[in-house]
């Protein structure tokens, strides 16, 4: 089974975890031997912004000291051979231009998206 993680919800529980459920789960279940493609949407396509810094992060009186590292998670889960692709009006919307993204994710125009999911058995969306 091949299954597509629709990621549009960005820095979900990243203030208490430091990562990504979404991007956790996908990188155990790689380690496991599943096979996965990410697709980042919505606000999620920020996680594929190079060069993110959330190190001072700080909430009343507690520092995150281990800030999120998303577009290092991302990095990884593409050194797994999986695909990590953007929905490119997405980042057009946010002003996210090519330049800072991170090498190697793959744009998808949302009228092309049917022909991504005919890739995969499952899409799992969060």
């Amino acid at each position: 089974m091949k299954a597509l993680q629709v990621i549009e919800s960005a820095y979900r529980c990243t203030i208490e975890e430091q990562d990504d459920p979404a991007i956790w789960i996908t990188h155990a279940m790689k380690g496991a031997g599943g096979e996965f493609g990410v697709l980042l949407r919505g606000n999620a396509v920020n996680y594929a912004v190079q060069g993110q810094d959330a190190s001072g992060l700080i909430f009343g009186g507690r520092e995150q000291t281990h800030p999120p590292q998303i577009d290092n998670d991302i990095r990884s889960l593409m050194d797994k051979g999986i695909d990590v692709y953007f929905i490119k009006e997405d980042a057009n919307d946010r002003g996210i231009g090519t330049d800072a993204l991170i090498s190697g994710v793959k744009p998808v125009s949302r009228g092309k998206l049917p022909e991504i999911f005919a890739d995969y058995d499952q899409i799992w969306h969060w």
